[in-house]
């Protein structure tokens, strides 16, 4: 089935035209750093800069358009796949969009600011030029419906958490389901027998504990904002920080401080890890303290999730800085050997993938616990997702017709 899977965020529109069966992309393009003087789109293996002037409905708009010229209607998608960040507690699988559905995702959008919107408008956008075909909302949450209790809720009063909806819903679940399915069939085995640590590292970061093919805990969690340090977020921190930052901003500021001017950003200036790491490494005293935070950070949450699931089979990193960065990688499984992994460096550095696989390992020949990298494909695992959902679709319409037909020969 050929699938259109549509990765919205704040600042990049991100598509694929992707075949369900062989993985196979026909068309793929890439709208980056929307809004700024740097906004350009990348498709096949050109680069054009589209300027400040491109807002994001002019992104996915201009996305649309270049679908439209490289596949006439005829032999376009059969189906388009959106990723939303934050369902809620009312959205756990993927779903079919209609005026409805968009209305209760939009009613959640302050969960997720600087996420839900644009992906929202991006689908309205869409579901007015491709008309004819069902659209699927993938959610991030979903993956992680299955969390206990005892990693789903706060320390709250029950009556107000209730109210208010107040629990974990962790984050970055296309990403860590698509790792978990990756690395069972690397290894030859079921994801049932696995316990795994999926450490996703971009911009947004997230860890998560993956337990015989379910997630029980995670580091986000009523928003995207809880766990690592982020390019822009800051991750864990102390409620009394935030009542005293309720002293000095209004809510607006401190929900734009507090996403968008943290973690990395904050620290260094910036947020892109790669110059962190290169002004790190000539001796600047911020960013060598910016990357040992995050790196202590993704290595206490592997170590808590080791003991939450009784030891580790598999530790994974995907991800932008997850994939490109062996630095990264190294300082996060450093003094890891109690649990029965050890790093290879040479095959940590030279880690890269092949032209039929996704999966590069970087443990160390014998160690009981595997260290691999493996490579995203959220629009794959998207388009996947958004296949299995309109199987079902059709064979509820099928039983339908034949339980109708049934009726109508009495």
């Amino acid at each position: 089935m050929q699938i259109l899977a549509v990765n919205c965020g704040s600042s990049s529109v991100k598509s694929a035209l992707v075949d369900t069966v062989t993985g196979w992309r026909a068309f793929e393009a890439r709208i980056e750093e929307i809004g700024t003087a740097s906004c350009r789109l990348r498709v096949a293996d050109a680069e054009l800069p589209l300027g400040a002037v491109t807002t994001l409905d002019a992104a996915v708009r201009r996305t649309g358009a270049e679908l439209r010229a490289a596949y006439p209607a005829s032999s376009g998608p059969e189906a388009v796949a959106h990723r939303i960040v934050h369902g809620g507690s009312r959205f756990v699988a993927p779903a079919l969009l209609d005026d409805q559905t968009i209305e209760a995702i939009d009613a959640i959008s302050a969960l997720a600011p600087l996420h839900n919107p644009p992906a929202l408008a991006a689908i309205r956008i869409l579901r007015r030029a491709l008309p004819d075909i069902p659209h699927v909302a993938i959610f991030d949450t979903a993956f992680h419906a299955t969390l206990p209790a005892c990693a789903r809720e706060y320390a709250l009063p029950r009556d107000l958490a209730q109210k208010l909806d107040l629990r974990r819903f962790g984050f970055h679940g296309t990403s860590h389901g698509y790792v978990m399915h990756t690395v069972a069939a690397y290894l030859a085995v079921k994801p049932q027998d696995l316990r795994i640590i999926s450490c996703h590292l971009g911009n947004g970061a997230s860890v998560a504990a993956i337990e015989y093919g379910r997630s029980i805990d995670t580091s986000m969690g009523m928003t995207p904002m809880e766990g690592l340090v982020m390019g822009t977020r800051a991750g864990d921190l102390d409620p009394g920080v935030m009542l005293r930052l309720q002293r000095e901003f209004d809510v607006a500021d401190l929900d734009e401080l507090l996403n968008t001017r943290c973690g990395l950003k904050g620290l260094t200036g910036t947020s892109d890890m790669r110059d962190v790491q290169r002004r790190a490494a000539q001796g600047e005293e911020s960013c060598r303290l910016a990357v040992a935070l995050y790196a202590h950070r993704v290595r206490k949450y592997i170590g808590a999730y080791a003991a939450v699931m009784g030891g580790v089979d598999v530790i994974a990193f995907t991800g932008g800085v997850g994939e490109n960065s062996p630095m990264i990688r190294q300082q996060c499984t450093q003094r890891l050997e109690f649990l029965g992994t050890v790093l290879d460096e040479d095959a940590n550095h030279d880690a890269t993938f092949g032209a039929k696989t996704s999966v590069a390992e970087i443990s160390d020949t014998g160690a009981r616990a595997r260290l691999l990298v493996v490579r995203a494909d959220e629009e794959l695992a998207m388009a996947r997702e958004a296949a299995a959902r309109l199987a079902v679709a059709m064979q509820l319409d099928t039983d339908e017709a034949k339980l109708t037909s049934r009726v109508g020969h009495r």
